[in-house]
């Protein structure tokens, strides 16, 4: 077989797991290492790859970083009553607020890689085969011996409001700075990183440190808030990161106050902008979505959207998700990242599905072409 052959097979390997080592190359093609070296520095200099890790030029991912659990909803059936047995209608499905993200973009369409830790049960096996499927990529995720994956348990009212919800995590503990310092090449081939609060103060403070370390400029970090308990895993310097996704609750957890009202949550968020953070989202329910950039005096507000809730869970991570693909594709303009943000959240609202399964390429691309400019708040 002819050298050219050799090659184009070679990076047809490649292209199936752009982390393949030189050696597992060399093995499949009968090769030597040192031709195998040949090959792809021939590639590199073809455009073909882009450097370490063999990078495709078109296939980049948003990579991200956190939880995938097994989600279970229990509806209740008439209005909760404590103290006693209620009725429900209980659902299992596959969550997380980094799986949910990452499920949502690759439905968007966009290459899209997760990080995260599962344990050698059912669950975990089942999260893996759904997560491939879904085309999300796995490979370096942190698979736990004698470890259960991570669950999460909500309760939601008969018109599909959250009561309160129960979150089993401990495993994401394992998701250490050496465990991220060891993917330090997968990650450093990510187009965009999305980090969500279940990782530990630690791990997101190397996260945040890596991000802003002038020697190996990372890409883009989007950190989402997870819940008001875990705002203590935010580190107090935000310096490096490019967005902060949070709820109001959230919000008012960090700066330690109640806020009411718009110039409230102004002032809140140029307090976070002031620790390191340029860009902020804030999302409020029925209020709507307020927004802070850095490169903008305005702060800006947009009016929530009319929508038919049948169940809440996943509206804020498919939120997250349709910034971050907005980001990917237009830079940083909030005020549309955060239309698409409403437009993909009410999908999720009104279905019955953490993931609404009528997230698809091309959905996102003309959604805020023709909404008139956001509202400017005091």
């Amino acid at each position: 077989m002819t050298d050219i052959n050799k090659k184009d097979q070679l990076y047809a390997l490649i292209r199936q797991n752009p982390f393949i080592s030189q050696q597992e190359l060399a093995d499949q093609l009968g090769l030597s290492r040192s031709a195998v070296a040949g090959h792809i520095a021939g590639l590199i200099r073809e455009r073909r790859l882009l450097g370490r890790a063999y990078v495709l030029p078109d296939s980049r991912p948003v990579l991200c970083l956190g939880a995938a659990n097994l989600d279970r909803k229990m509806r209740t059936l008439a209005s909760l009553q404590m103290g006693t047995s209620n009725p429900v209608r209980t659902q299992e499905v596959f969550g997380g607020v980094a799986r949910n993200i990452a499920e949502n973009l690759a439905r968007l369409g966009l290459p899209t890689a997760l990080l995260t830790a599962l344990g050698d049960d059912a669950a975990g096996h089942a999260l893996q085969a759904h997560a491939e499927e879904a085309g999300i990529d796995l490979r370096g995720s942190l698979h736990l011996a004698g470890t259960s994956s991570g669950t999460y348990t909500a309760v939601l009212d008969e018109h599909g409001e959250m009561l309160l919800a129960m979150a089993n995590m401990q495993l994401y503990e394992e998701l250490t700075p050496a465990f991220l310092h060891s993917r330090q090449p997968q990650r450093a081939q990510a187009a965009l990183t999305v980090c969500d609060l279940n990782l530990g103060h630690d791990s997101v403070a190397a996260l945040l440190a890596d991000a802003r370390s002038a020697a190996s400029p990372a890409a883009p970090l989007v950190i989402v808030a997870v819940s008001q308990p875990k705002m203590a895993h935010l580190p107090q310097d935000l310096t490096g990161l490019h967005l902060l996704i949070l709820n109001r609750g959230e919000l008012e957890t960090r700066v330690a106050r109640t806020l009411p009202t718009a110039a409230d949550l102004q002032a809140a968020c140029q307090q976070v902008q002031q620790q390191g953070a340029p860009q902020v989202i804030v999302t409020c329910g029925a209020d709507g979505v307020y927004f802070a950039n850095a490169d903008s005096a305005a702060f800006g507000h947009l009016p929530a959207q009319a929508v038919d809730v049948v169940d809440v869970t996943g509206a804020g991570d498919a939120f997250s998700a349709a910034v971050c693909w907005s980001l990917c594709h237009d830079s940083d303009d909030l005020a549309l990242a955060c239309r698409r943000g409403q437009q993909l959240a009410a999908l999720t609202i009104a279905s019955s599905a953490t993931v609404s399964p009528q997230v698809g390429p091309g959905l996102l691309d003309t959604i805020g072409t023709a909404t008139p400019a956001p509202s400017s708040q005091p």
